[in-house]
């Protein structure tokens, strides 16, 4: 319990913490609680009311009161008086510059309501740390400082509220103080706000003027502006609609998270109702497959439940076997959502590197995760004037629409539906590292049309009829290691073995098929990718497909091996040092290079990035081609 005098005041804490905090834990434990961001440009004093909401709400304690008042005179910027600012700017930097950096998330409570609130960085280079303290909110404090009125930043993340679909957004005009609480100046920002907000489509929002270093309007009305007849800050909080309420009138969405089966009498499957309400005896879908059931039980850790709703975890029980996994989604039966593989998106970049258009990325939305493609971008957006932009690629911090293919049908709805099944990130599949956020649009209607035909022979048949396995032997190494050659020697020594072949080479590709590709990253990518899937083609028709290609990303090589079934890729790393491949320069092409005469040349200017663990590895130096077609033949067989 903390009795500390400060400013003259006496704070204290609530004694039940001290003298019962399981009953402390126990009043918290059934209160709503409402997920909130703080945002808006550099200095508007996020922090700052971040710091006086919790310091109100008493859920400072002693030790932390103490620190607080001697941070303030050693580091504060507000003299003697205490810098609330400093109980959430917890970086060393952000401390020094005063400014926010990361996203600080911190947790307080009041009588009514538990609130978990996020401070996200002003500064346009950390944009995509505001996007994550957003992704989770049910509403926006969007500050402007009273003395500056909207800038740039509040444009730019107003835009980014709504983009990420915060329904609940309350104007807090801050700083009030420091114009002696003038409403005419308060009344020209907010005109000039809403006429921004109704461009950009926000329809609704709360606005209120406050000074989170006084006080005004946080807890109680502010005597200082009587013209304003509002709720203070801390009532609106506790009193605007959730999101989860609004969820529960939509159908029925569960993405699958477990499989539930301790012994052979049960079998659930676990998860985090999206939206809807589900009750034992309703009809439901599993999708993708379609695969109808009815609600037997829903199971919880304290028992059976007759109704669960939007926001809650539990166990679905059918009364029915039928097959249901992680990734799928239960839904209502009547009213299920869609299934695609191509969609229109919009898209934040939020990775140091840019987006590499055709490039294969982990795809995770809710519990589904599949490979996927992004095309180039239709266009980004310029969010400090919302003009529409030409566009390769994205950049760090970028917004652009784009089209993304998936390797495989995902169940989705629109992001302004369902934040669960629209919201998505990107993952690159080399570092694990998550690259972009992103929202569904729609399916493209080419998916809709598009339907694969089944056919009466498969490559089983083929197979069989050759009198083989088929596979792809994916010949991978710098120019002038003697891929092309070694592949020629292994075609020939298995026609020799009567097996049936191809070998697609990357020079004769260039004048047909990929004529119209260059060399830039993205058009190496695209060259790769339509080489798998004619490569997959020939396999199926039972074929041992030889393919001989620099290849120089890892991802694209992972790419092909993804499309083929289990042990039907080898990829062949033909391991030539750089300079003994130099030297050779059979076609010139290194000089070129070296002359600037020829751009993103792999090995030059260009990367090339090795096999971490090929399935078989042949050195040029220490073999000559025939020894290495003989090694390689040697390892492949038998063949059947």
């Amino acid at each position: 319990m903390s009795h500390v005098k400060t400013n003259n005041v006496i704070y204290k804490t609530d004694d039940l913490i001290a003298s019962d905090i399981d009953a402390y834990l126990n009043v918290h434990q059934h209160k709503s609680l409402l997920r909130f961001i703080t945002c808006g440009s550099v200095d508007d004093g996020k922090s700052t009311l971040i710091g006086r909401l919790l310091y109100d709400s008493k859920m400072i304690f002693e030790d932390q009161l103490a620190t607080l008042q001697s941070d303030s005179k050693r580091m504060g910027t507000q003299g003697e008086d205490i810098d609330f600012a400093l109980l959430v700017d917890g970086l060393a930097a952000e401390r020094e510059q005063g400014i926010t950096i990361d996203v600080a998330y911190r947790f307080f409570a009041t009588e009514k309501r538990k609130f978990i609130v996020a401070d996200c960085p002003g500064h346009e280079q950390y944009t995509r740390n505001m996007v994550t303290g957003a992704s989770t909110a049910d509403l926006a404090v969007i500050l402007i400082d009273a003395r500056k009125g909207v800038l740039v930043q509040t444009r730019r993340h107003s835009y980014l509220v709504k983009l990420l679909g915060i329904r609940n957004i309350v104007l807090a005009v801050n700083k009030m103080d420091l114009i002696d609480y003038d409403q005419a100046t308060y009344d020209a920002i907010v005109t000039e706000y809403n006429a921004f907000a109704t461009s950009i489509g926000i329809n609704d929002f709360t606005a209120m003027p406050i000074s989170g270093f006084k006080g005004d309007n946080i807890t109680e009305r502010s005597v200082q502006m009587p013209w304003y007849t509002g709720q203070p800050l801390i009532a609106h909080l506790e009193t605007v609609a959730l999101d989860n309420v609004a969820d529960q009138a939509k159908p029925l969405r569960m993405p699958v998270q477990w499989v539930n089966r301790p012994n052979l009498d049960f079998r659930g499957f676990s998860g985090l109702i999206a939206t809807g309400i589900v009750r034992p005896g309703d009809a439901i879908r599993v999708l993708p497959s379609g695969k109808t059931s009815t609600i037997s039980k829903i199971v919880t850790l304290d028992g059976e439940l007759s109704e669960a709703v939007a926001g809650q975890s539990v166990t679905l029980c059918f009364a029915d076997e039928i097959d249901c996994s992680r990734g799928d989604v239960i839904a209502a039966a009547d009213n299920p959502p869609e299934v695609s593989d191509q969609f229109e998106s919009t898209i934040v970049w939020t990775a140091d590197d840019p987006l590499i258009p055709g490039r294969a990325y982990w795809l995770k939305l809710g519990t589904q995760t599949v490979s996927a493609t992004v095309q180039s971008p239709k266009f980004t957006v310029n969010v400090n004037n919302m003009e529409h932009m030409a566009a390769k690629t994205l950049e760090l911090n970028a917004i652009g629409v784009a089209e993304i293919l998936t390797d495989k049908p995902i169940v989705f709805e629109p992001y302004t539906n369902n934040h669960v099944l629209g919201g998505f990130i990107l993952i690159d599949k080399i570092t694990n590292a998550t690259v972009a956020a992103g929202m569904l649009h729609f399916s493209l209607r080419r998916a809709q049309n598009v339907h694969w035909q089944a056919t009466d022979i498969g490559r089983e048949a083929h197979a069989a009829l050759k009198n083989q396995k088929p596979k792809i032997l994916w010949f991978t190494g710098l120019s002038g290691s003697g891929k092309s050659t070694i592949a020629n020697e292994v075609e020939k020594t298995l026609h020799l073995l009567n097996r049936h072949t191809f070998l697609l080479d990357g020079d004769n590709i260039r004048h047909g098929l990929n004529k119209d590709l260059g060399f830039t990253e993205t058009d190496r990518i695209e060259n790769i990718r339509r080489v798998g899937e004619v490569a997959k083609l020939m396999a199926d028709a039972g074929l041992i497909v030889l393919t001989a290609f620099i290849s120089p990303f890892r991802a694209e090589r992972d790419m092909v091996r993804a499309m083929m079934p289990k042990g039907e890729f080898v990829e062949i790393f033909v391991d030539t040092p750089l300079a003994v491949a130099e030297a050779r320069d059979v076609k010139g092409l290194y000089k070129k290079a070296r002359a600037g005469q020829l751009k993103n040349f792999t090995g030059i200017d260009s990367p090339y990035e090795p096999p971490e663990k090929p399935d078989i590895r042949v050195n040029t130096v220490e073999m000559s081609a025939a020894e290495a077609a003989e090694h390689i033949v040697r390892k492949l067989m038998p063949l059947k």
